[in-house]
């Protein structure tokens, strides 16, 4: 799958995400995919996509092409997505689907967003949050997330403590690889 993060310190906001694409059990390393970099940058934001590789081109076609899309706060990126939802269903089929028991229609996608804001999560269900310091997505998230915290105690730069959250989620889950790719704003806040 993948593993991307996302980190804000000093005054900087930073997304950074391995580039291994995964089908199963056959990797697509980033020497032979062309388009191996799962940030999508849309307007001043940049969006880390996890998940199915199908979502990275389904968000980049109606993201691109959209107008008004909003991602500077939990309630805009709420009503993007929320927006976005019906067009998936629609135009792209996706399969709303996940668990009987689940209150909502899943979107199926995971994401991080950075931007001059702050640093965002959205799921599935459309829940959005907003990050204070740093967090992780993706299959290597777990390991992410431990590097995270102990990085962002001892090192200063949001670039330095993204690199360190990727490259363990590379050191440890099957389903990422280097190069990274990293890209940092500087925060209005």
């Amino acid at each position: 799958m993948t593993t991307i993060v996302a980190v804000r310190k000093n005054g900087i906001a930073t997304i950074a995400a391995d580039t291994l694409t995964t089908f199963g059990n056959t990797k697509l390393p980033s020497h032979l995919d062309a388009s191996h970099d799962k940030i999508l940058h849309i307007g001043d934001s940049y969006v880390g996509v996890c998940g199915s590789a199908a979502h990275h081109l389904v968000l980049a076609n109606l993201l691109t092409k959209a107008t008004n899309i909003q991602l500077n706060s939990k309630a805009q990126i709420f009503e993007t997505f929320r927006k976005l939802h019906p067009i998936l269903k629609e135009e792209c089929y996706l399969n709303p689907k996940e668990d009987e028991e689940d209150p909502y229609e899943s979107s199926q996608i995971t994401a991080l967003i950075a931007n001059a804001n702050g640093i965002f999560g959205v799921y599935s269900m459309r829940e959005v949050f907003e990050y204070t310091q740093y967090w992780a997505i993706g299959s290597g998230h777990e390991f992410a997330l431990g590097a995270l915290s102990y990085a962002y105690t001892h090192l200063d730069s949001a670039d330095s403590i993204a690199n360190v959250g990727v490259v363990a989620g590379i050191a440890l889950d099957k389903n990422s690889a280097a190069p990274i790719t990293t890209y940092s704003v500087v925060i209005a806040k």
